[in-house]
């Protein structure tokens, strides 16, 4: 096993009403050796931080029942979470892009995330990685 130059391990957090879709995410994710937690929808996603768990990295959909990406993004800004969020979605327009950015989002892109963007990703996140 090789050891990581990394302090402490990332942990991620997806979230995606679609089980194939969050699956293939944590998985990508596990890969990279990062810890990922994994959500059905954004009320999951706030419960989580509500209850005091805390993530590097929150990949988003942004069409999800109970609560879609964009409120769940707004919350989580107004309970003061400052982890990147990148939304996800499927052909998105530049509404829906505008909608998400404006609800707090860093970057929005479409899914499912490749494995060279999701790196590209966490080093924005930690720049060791």
């Amino acid at each position: 096993m090789a050891i990581s130059s990394r302090k402490t391990k990332l942990v991620a957090l997806v979230v995606d009403d679609n089980k194939i879709m969050r699956n293939h995410h944590v998985k990508l994710l596990m890969k990279l050796q990062v810890e990922a937690w994994d959500a059905k929808n954004g009320k999951e996603a706030v419960n989580f931080i509500e209850t005091g768990e805390e993530f590097d990295l929150i990949l988003m959909d942004k069409v999800m029942p109970v609560m879609d990406g964009v409120e769940a993004t707004r919350l989580l800004r107004e309970m003061g979470v400052t982890t990147m969020i990148v939304g996800l979605g499927s052909l998105l327009s530049e509404e829906e892009k505008q909608a998400f950015m404006e609800a707090g989002g860093d970057d929005i892109l479409e899914k499912p995330l490749s494995h060279p963007k999701l790196v590209s990703i966490l080093r924005e996140v930690d720049n060791t990685f």
